[in-house]
């Protein structure tokens, strides 16, 4: 289908370009259960086939664990969809149990809980991936959100920075690679509604209210007014090298 062919180009040239794929690797991809994710997963696992340098796929999702939370009193997520598409995907897929929301919300009792639970987060993934062997990690960030990263990074650090394509965590022994920067939402979100792909909305009530979800409208409602402001903001990432960026 068209949009497949569109995400493989996207991911083929922003692999390509950061050189995020050498033989005889082996990927995990952090799947959260969300449309970029679960997008990531299925280019990841066709590019599989055709690419020249060969490398295996796995799949990892934490369960935050809301249902375990008095604060959240969510029911359990089901997972069985994912598992379900990672079969026909033929890639081997593992659900880590984890508590960070109770941690966060019922322990810890943050009041700004976002930060504290992407740490959380990363570091249970990192040592899932290690448990199975795999020497990198995809997530699936994509170029809006490294739009929005960079603004966030502005207003509220007052410095101009972003996530990397690739960074090494030489520490876990790991390398992260974001194989989606090439690709907007937009495409994205019409991949996944073609795919018809499983995806699961996120019982996390800090969902739709954080900083960065209102960012995301602000930038929005800017760039309907201003066309061409995103790819200014990459231009400008990449201009000047900014986090490994490069033109």
């Amino acid at each position: 289908m068209k949009e497949m062919q569109m995400m493989l180009s996207r991911v083929r040239s922003a692999v390509d370009k950061y050189n995020m794929i050498e033989d005889g690797d082996k990927i995990a991809v952090g799947v959260s259960g969300g449309k970029d994710s679960l997008a990531l997963l299925c280019v990841l696992a066709e590019l599989r086939i055709f690419y020249p340098k060969k490398f295996e796929l796995h799949a990892v999702t934490l369960d935050m664990g809301f249902s375990v939370s008095e604060s959240i009193a969510a029911t359990k997520t089901d997972w069985g969809p994912i598992a379900e598409l990672c079969r026909r995907l033929d890639v081997p897929y593992k659900v880590v149990d984890t508590e960070i929301a109770k941690i966060i919300f019922d322990i810890r009792r943050e009041s700004n809980p976002c930060s504290l639970c992407a740490r959380m987060r990363r570091g249970s993934l990192h040592d899932a991936v290690k448990e199975l062997g795999c020497n990198k990690v995809a997530l699936g960030h994509h170029y809006d959100d490294a739009v929005i990263t960079t603004m966030l990074n502005l207003f509220f650090q007052g410095h101009f920075a972003c996530f990397s394509p690739v960074t090494d965590l030489s520490r876990k022994g790991l390398t992260m690679i974001r194989p989606l920067i090439h690709a907007r939402e937009k495409e994205i979100k019409a991949f996944v509604r073609r795919a018809n792909l499983p995806v699961i909305e996120s019982p996390c009530p800090e969902d739709k209210e954080s900083e960065r979800a209102a960012m995301k409208t602000y930038l929005g409602d800017f760039d309907h007014k201003h066309r061409g402001l995103y790819p200014r903001i990459i231009g400008a990432l990449e201009r000047g090298e900014i986090d490994g960026w490069k033109e």
